[in-house]
């Protein structure tokens, strides 16, 4: 096992004293060196937000990329060299609204990334709007009437869109959360965890006491994590009981980097370079 120290960078975290995020951080932190991965062979990958700092504080490769396009970042590093170990990092406005797309697609062709989702339900960095997983009614700045919007259900988009690892963490229970951590990194296939990571300055509803008082663990009620109908039920649970944990494992699926033939002598990243042949061009002179 690594010492945790090895993963902290020289930059210290930044967020509002309290912010869920810290939890994030430092279960991430946790979980790496737990797995004894060195952080030559991590990239994380973020796009916009409070929560796509994090590459900043972590000791690794990192690249903090535009708003909703660290999926297509991260997929183009897996590509270069699918060897690395390429976590994506970023929050419910950047992955579930303006990069849902990108993410819908990169969970269907199942590759190999890690993303997490710190979800607060609101958007922090422009200092407190509704996101996509805002409650219905809920009263913000962008809103103050009540949210009109029906609350985006990230569990069940994943399981529908055919991701083959689903789980949910919670930033207030860190030990939990670094073993889902372990689980999605050490995944053949693409996974999602998506983290209740309080907004303790711009969201007054879903604070730590709200998800303490509501949040239990999936394996604790001996959830089978290879059923995929069991594990949309407990996706549509919302309100009194709030599931952590694996909701869906599926490690049969080929993932897209292994059913590449181009990748199948090594990362392109590490193949030896083969000059063009000049002759090739005269052809289109």
């Amino acid at each position: 096992m690594a010492d945790v120290a090895v993963y902290k960078s020289e930059v210290k975290p930044d967020w509002c004293p309290g912010c869920g995020d810290y939890g994030v951080l430092n279960s991430l932190q946790k979980a790496c060196a737990e797995l004894d991965l060195a952080p030559k062979d991590i990239m994380v990958v973020s796009g916009i937000g409070c929560s796509s700092n994090l590459p900043g504080f972590f000791n690794s490769y990192g690249m903090h990329t535009l708003h909703g396009r660290s999926i297509p970042v991260a997929s183009g590093a897996k590509f270069g060299n699918h060897e690395m170990n390429v976590i994506v990092t970023g929050g419910d406005g950047d992955g579930y609204g303006i990069g849902v797309g990108h993410l819908i697609h990169a969970m269907r062709r199942n590759l190999k990334l890690t993303y997490i989702v710190m979800d607060n339900q609101i958007y922090g960095l422009t200092t407190g709007q509704t996101s996509p997983t805002s409650e219905k009614m809920t009263k913000t700045k962008s809103t103050p009437a009540g949210n009109l919007e029906n609350q985006l259900n990230p569990i069940a988009l994943a399981l529908a869109a055919g991701a083959s690892f689903v789980a949910r963490g919670f930033s207030g229970e860190p030990a939990h959360l670094a073993e889902i951590y372990k689980k999605a990194i050490q995944h053949k296939g693409f996974a999602i965890v998506d983290v209740f990571s309080p907004c303790v300055t711009y969201n007054k509803t879903n604070t730590y006491p709200f998800f303490k008082e509501r949040v239990y663990k999936l394996e604790d009620e001996n959830h089978d994590t290879n059923n995929y109908e069991a594990a949309m039920k407990k996706a549509q649970e919302w309100g009194n009981r709030l599931p952590i944990g694996v909701f869906y494992a599926n490690s049969d699926r080929p993932t897209y980097d292994e059913s590449e033939p181009v990748l199948a002598n090594g990362p392109l990243s590490k193949a030896a370079f083969k000059p063009l042949d000049p002759s090739i061009l005269l052809e289109f002179v």
